[in-house]
């Protein structure tokens, strides 16, 4: 019969670099927490307090007051489903065209590959203000009597979709072509062998492996639409035709704005991209690091 015996922990000393390495990580995620925070703290009091107090002082009263006025004042249900229909085909699209070329220039040895990677690429290092102008008048040109409700690609939800599609394509095709490049070859090579087409090697067997980049993809694309601003008050001129990000607008009067009530309508904005993190939240961790360590 044998006695256990207990092996007793090393206790290591703190070095002093580990412990400036900790003080510097919570520093900086309270920086960056501190904004939203601040904001929280405004949209939880009302505006006759701060105005008498400061915004520096402690409250008397906290309420959800505001938050429930920004929602019915902005009308924020429907500037939701606005961007709702302008998000959601813009990211699917995005993820399939992007993934098309991806899955051409990866798995494919063609003389123009790197060059068509490049060309896509090469979108994104263009600043978006420089082709305002343009844009702007190859929209007002182009027709479409019966698809838009206003008759132009111009003040149109599809009008947005296109102008997204086309530039966030060019970062996809580049995640994604680097991440298929990690695959074996030996998936798509057996399956040529066994008489499998271009479409259903791209569509059952590389795309479901790369189910873990497209949810990474498809989070910071959902994130980077929703957000999105510029091109909104570029391309948008009817009022009720814009997305969630103008209806903040409304909430600002034209002698007077209530910042309380401004910062309440911020924090309900923000809430469906904080959705959609958390929901993809794994596959969006795991779409970053996978493929980290092959060669």
């Amino acid at each position: 019969m044998s006695a256990s015996v207990a092996v007793p922990r090393k206790t290591g000393r703190v070095r002093p670099a580990r412990v400036l390495l900790h003080v510097f990580l919570a520093s900086t995620a309270l920086a960056w927490l501190a904004p939203l925070l601040w904001a929280l703290y405004a949209a939880l009091r009302p505006y006759e307090e701060t105005s008498t107090k400061g915004y520096v002082s402690w409250p008397d009263k906290l309420s959800l007051d505001n938050f429930t006025n920004a929602f019915t004042q902005s009308g924020m249900t429907h500037y939701f489903v606005n961007t709702l229909i302008i998000a959601v085909p813009a990211v699917l699209l995005t993820l399939f065209l992007s993934s098309c070329v991806a899955f051409y220039v990866s798995r494919f040895d063609f003389r123009i590959n790197l060059s068509l990677l490049l060309v896509f690429t090469a979108g994104n290092l263009l600043p978006q203000q420089v082709i305002i102008t343009p844009l702007y008048r190859l929209y007002l040109l182009v027709d479409l009597p019966g698809i838009t409700v206003s008759g132009k690609l111009y003040d149109s939800a599809l009008g947005l979709v296109l102008i997204h599609v086309a530039f966030q394509s060019g970062f996809c095709a580049f995640v994604l072509s680097n991440y298929m490049r990690s695959l074996p070859h030996e998936l798509t090579e057996a399956a040529l062998v066994d008489g499998a087409s271009v479409w259903r090697l791209y569509w059952q067997i590389v795309l479901p492996l790369c189910k873990p980049a497209m949810a990474a993809l498809a989070t910071l694309l959902s994130i980077w639409i929703y957000n999105d601003f510029f091109w909104a008050v570029v391309l948008i001129s009817t009022g009720e035709n814009m997305p969630i990000t103008s209806a903040l607008k409304n909430l600002s009067g034209q002698y007077f704005t209530d910042p309380n009530l401004v910062a309440a309508g911020a924090l309900l904005t923000a809430i469906p991209t904080l959705i959609v993190y958390f929901a993809l939240q794994r596959q969006f961790v795991s779409g970053l690091t996978l493929g980290a360590n092959k060669g």
